[in-house]
């Protein structure tokens, strides 16, 4: 009897702290969320105001490990002054973007703050995939997966594509609204432009949407991006180790979040676009020429977003304050240390160097090379991707993406009319590359500054639309490479490329009649896209051999080639 009675004691004794412990264990997890979404975590630390800088002060970081040990991310912090767009308080954030599903431990939590350190720790986060999240915990809009984070697809040729972390693929062209997030234009007049929107907008037409975080030419009167050493507002890049918690909290966290939710991409311009004020943030003069706080507050607030691409400057070399190549080499390797994942770095260049030799010699920070070139023309457009990645005059290809980041505005401004915009993007594609667009009526004016996107005044962003979709839909271009080799009896203006013996994809610009296509074994579907007209047209099901085919009178054109 007594050793029953002893047996029943100690199964109690065992088992009476898992009673206790268990809903401890439960209350750990403090979120779940989906794949590739973004977490905000609140944090509380020491009260900051607008004469403090804890961009530059404040230490804070944490370490999300999967469960199964790997990956695992470190992540800084950033201060939000109340969390509310109050401009004083103690609130820091961390933003996490799970990339498997699974639960996410908060394994360490440091700060040089005792407040801070050590907050959370031990905590959990569960990731869930997209179609298994109860619509409930859905906060953002996508209705389907995520697909993740945009990298180099290493297995494309010459390392020339960009792929999506589940492994798929989306082709890119991108508009710019430089200053948008301003809400001023021309003469200090409200531009009525409405940051959702113009997202929403630019998402229905393009991929990807380049602007400055700052007014720059354009400053709001009232809202400022920077407090000076007296706490008081201010626009001047000169003090970017003391960011505003409200403009960013505001406007760019809207801009990027909005863009998450259409998986736009919202490609970041740190430092211009062109005044001195706004071209100062990197030189961070009142910081003793140091911007490393202000590196570690974007790649803080911004670099786990999946969207989310970063320019280090907008014509680095040519506009006050002018930073040389080591300079921009330097910056990127610091913010480099401080991005979580694998966001995609560059930096935009001038129209006479394309992208320039001297960081082909430096230690590696970019993963693609921006250029500027305003082209017309489909063959121009074509060969400046294509020579940028070749790299003729250095030490042979660069194998990474090419994007020109302002091939074609649109308007009076640049003298561009719609169809040379639509021809050019056409001949980036066919270079093996990206290209970018905006609208123009004059200097300084219009859409690619102000923002208030509207595509009955940027009339190629319809047509651009319609190729850019043809081409998801159609073209494994991650598989292709510049190349015309089947082709004869062309035109020296057309270009194309080839996935050998398996597809091929020919760009025309004029009439040309009795073009050979000569193909490989097996039979072939070949299809003519119309870009300006938005009309297709089936030429064969069953092609074989020499087949031959005549270019219509258009800017235009895209013939597709593929096998069956």
């Amino acid at each position: 009897m007594t050793q029953q009675i002893n047996w029943k004691m100690w199964i109690f004794a065992v088992f009476l702290p898992f009673i206790f412990v268990c809903p401890l264990l439960r209350a750990v997890e403090i979120a779940k969320i989906a794949q590739y979404s973004v977490l905000e975590l609140t944090f509380e630390g020491p009260a900051q105001s607008p004469k403090d800088v804890p961009a530059r002060d404040i230490d804070f970081w944490v370490r999300f490990r999967h469960e199964n040990g790997s990956p695992e991310y470190k992540i800084h912090g950033f201060w939000d002054g109340d969390g509310k767009g109050g401009t004083s308080g103690g609130v820091f954030k961390i933003r996490f973007c799970p990339t498997k599903p699974g639960r996410w431990n908060l394994v360490e939590v440091y700060s040089n703050k005792q407040k801070l350190n050590g907050q959370k720790q031990g905590q959990s986060v569960t990731a869930v995939v997209w179609h298994g999240l109860p619509a409930r915990e859905n906060t953002a809009r996508m209705a389907v997966p995520h697909p993740g984070f945009w990298i180099i697809d290493p297995d494309s040729p010459g390392c020339r594509w960009y792929m999506r972390s589940d492994g798929s693929h989306q082709y890119i062209f991108g508009n710019t609204h430089y200053t948008f997030l301003s809400g001023y234009q021309s003469g200090n007049k409200p531009s009525g432009n409405d940051i959702t929107a113009d997202i929403a907008g630019n998402a229905k037409y393009f991929k990807k949407l380049r602007f400055s975080l700052y007014g720059g030419r354009y400053v709001n009167p009232q809202a400022k991006p920077f407090f000076d050493n007296d706490g008081h507002l201010s626009d001047s890049g000169d003090n970017s180790h003391r960011p505003n918690p409200r403009w960013f909290g505001q406007r760019a966290d809207l801009a990027v979040r909005t863009a998450w939710e259409h998986d736009l991409i919202a490609d970041l311009i740190l430092c211009g676009p062109d005044t001195k004020e706004s071209r100062s943030v990197l030189r961070a003069g009142n910081n003793d020429g140091d911007p490393t706080p202000y590196l570690k507050y974007i790649a803080a607030c911004y670099g786990s977003y999946p969207n989310v691409w970063i320019c280090l400057c907008n014509e680095f070399n040519i506009k006050e304050p002018k930073y040389s190549e080591k300079q921009i080499a330097r910056f990127g390797q610091i913010i480099r240390q401080y991005l979580p994942y694998p966001t995609p770095l560059s930096v935009h260049t001038v129209p006479r160097t394309l992208w320039p030799g001297k960081f082909d010699e430096l230690e590696g920070w970019n993963d693609h090379q921006i250029i500027q070139k305003k082209i017309r023309n489909l063959p121009d457009a074509a060969d400046a991707i294509q020579r940028t990645w070749r790299n003729p005059d250095g030490k042979g290809p660069r194998n990474k993406p090419t994007i020109n980041d302002e091939l074609s505005y649109e308007g009076k401004g640049d003298k561009h009319t719609e169809n040379d915009t639509i021809e050019s993007h056409l001949g980036a594609f066919l270079g093996g590359g990206y290209g970018t667009t905006g609208e123009k009526p004059g200097s300084k004016l219009g859409q690619y500054f102000k923002g208030c996107f509207n595509p009955v005044e940027h009339t190629a962003a319809d047509n651009l639309k319609y190729l850019r979709e043809t081409i998801d839909k159609n073209v494994t271009f991650w598989k292709m490479t510049p190349d015309l080799s089947i082709f004869s009896n062309l035109r020296p203006t057309f270009r194309g490329l080839a996935r050998a013996g398996r597809e091929y994809v020919l760009g025309t610009n004029k009439p040309h009649k009795n073009i050979v296509a000569n193909l490989p074994g097996g039979t072939w579907t070949i299809k003519r896209y119309d870009i300006i007209g938005k009309k297709q047209k089936t030429m064969s099901e069953s092609a074989r051999g020499n087949f031959k085919f005549d270019s219509p009178g258009r800017r235009a054109v895209m013939f597709h080639f593929k096998r069956n």
